[in-house]
This record gives structure tokens, C-alpha cells and sequence, in this order.
């Protein structure tokens, strides 16, 4: 069976993947927070595969919370937003195939992987793995490259995307049929890549300063 991402996990199934969600789902009790780092992340690139994410994700997510059910006997998932509103979503509908654009915006993270890498690297050798929000030294594995002092991965995306006639004329190799690929075109790959180089603004964030961030 095909693997299954969301975000930079990988899952050997949509199964697995389906079961990566529940395990946070039934780890806390209804009406609790989601409040474990990693959990919060998760949920936040699982929202990102809503075919409805924007309108989810509104001014931004604060928090996940467990949310009563609806109907039937099992409890979801609401988002608590910067502004103070809430909204339910269904993690079935984020685990559905990958839209095009989903499939592209994939193929796009993994073309600058090592961009994001040797940005990182870099500042563990120049000696300033620090907070570029607090201030505060960052322990090694818990240190997140953000893109919170500029434009979100997101929109330099979908900038990029609209500069070559959109996301439709980014053509990807086949293994992009799991949501997974790199693009085809070798020529726009690379401008893909400086186009990201030129306007991505890094930086460093530990995981709780991440968590709490706005997701726009």
C-alpha cells in the first residue's frame, strides 16, 4: 500500500497514518487540551490537509481541543483560534487523497529541505542556537526552523506557483502519487529553490515558542 505523510512523518499507510491521529485523539479526555508539543504539531500539519484548511485555520491556531461528538458515540477535534474562536474539523476528511495542490506544495517542501537544513547547521556552527524570539539558548533536538518572521511557507508557495501559470503547471514525478515527489522540470526546480532562498526569512524556535505560534 502506498505511504502516507502528513507533513515531514511518514506513515507506511493511510492506516497507520489514521492511527497516528487516533492515538492523540483518545490520549486526552474531552474537553481537554492538546498540550504535548509533538501532539499539537501533529494535529497542526493534519489541519493543513483540510481541503477547507484556510477557513479552519482563520486568524490563526492557538490550540487544539477535544471536542464532544457531534453525532455517534466518538468525541473530534476543535481548533481554538488566536482570536478566541472555535471551530470543529474531522480528522477523516484531512487523511482523504491529497489534492493537486497538496501533492505540490509536498514536492515543494521536499525540494528545500536542505536549504532549511544547512540553515540550521549553520547556526549550531556559528555558535548561536538561540531563540530568535526569546533570546533563550536551544537545546539541540528541541529547535524548530520557523518561518515566523517572514512570509509562511504558504504563501512563498503560492507566490512562486502563480509566477508559472499555477500549481497545475508544476508537473511532478510519478512517486508524487502519494503526495510525496520532486518536480519533473529540473530547470523550474531551481527556480523554485532561489525563488525560496530569496524570500524565506528563517529562524529559530524551540518547540513550546513553535507550538504557541499563529498558524496562518
Amino acid at each position: 500500500m502506498p505511504e502516507f505523510r502528513i507533513g515531514h512523518r511518514r506513515y507506511p499507510t493511510k492506516q497507520a497514518a489514521g492511527d497516528a491521529v487516533r492515538a492523540v485523539l483518545y490520549g486526552y479526555d474531552v474537553g481537554s487540551t492538546v498540550d504535548r508539543p509533538a501532539d499539537h504539531l501533529l494535529l497542526l500539519d493534519l489541519l493543513d490537509l483540510h481541503e477547507e484548511a484556510l477557513d479552519k485555520i482563520g486568524s490563526g491556531v492557538d490550540s487544539f481541543v477535544i471536542a464532544p461528538p457531534l453525532r455517534g458515540p466518538h468525541p473530534g477535534f476543535a481548533v481554538v483560534r488566536t482570536d478566541g474562536t472555535r471551530i470543529d474539523f474531522s480528522y477523516l476528511a484531512c487523511l482523504k487523497p491529497p489534492t493537486y495542490r497538496q501533492q505540490v506544495s509536498s514536492a515543494m517542501r521536499a525540494e528545500v529541505e536542505d536549504q532549511v537544513n544547512a540553515y540550521f547547521t549553520s547556526r549550531v556552527a556559528a555558535g548561536s542556537l538561540v531563540s530568535d524570539q526569546s533570546g533563550a539558548p536551544l537545546d539541540y533536538g528541541d529547535t524548530h526552523v520557523s518561518y515566523f518572521r517572514g512570509p509562511t511557507f504558504a504563501e512563498i508557495a503560492a507566490t512562486f506557483a502563480a509566477t508559472v501559470g499555477g500549481w497545475d503547471a508544476i508537473e511532478l514525478n510519478s512517486s508524487a502519487d502519494q503526495g510525496i515527489g520532486t518536480f519533473t522540470d529540473r530547470a523550474l526546480a531551481e527556480r523554485w529553490r532561489s525563488h525560496h532562498a530569496e524570500h524565506a526569512v528563517l529562524g529559530l524556535l524551540s518547540s513550546q515558542e513553535n507550538l504557541r505560534r499563529p498558524r496562518a
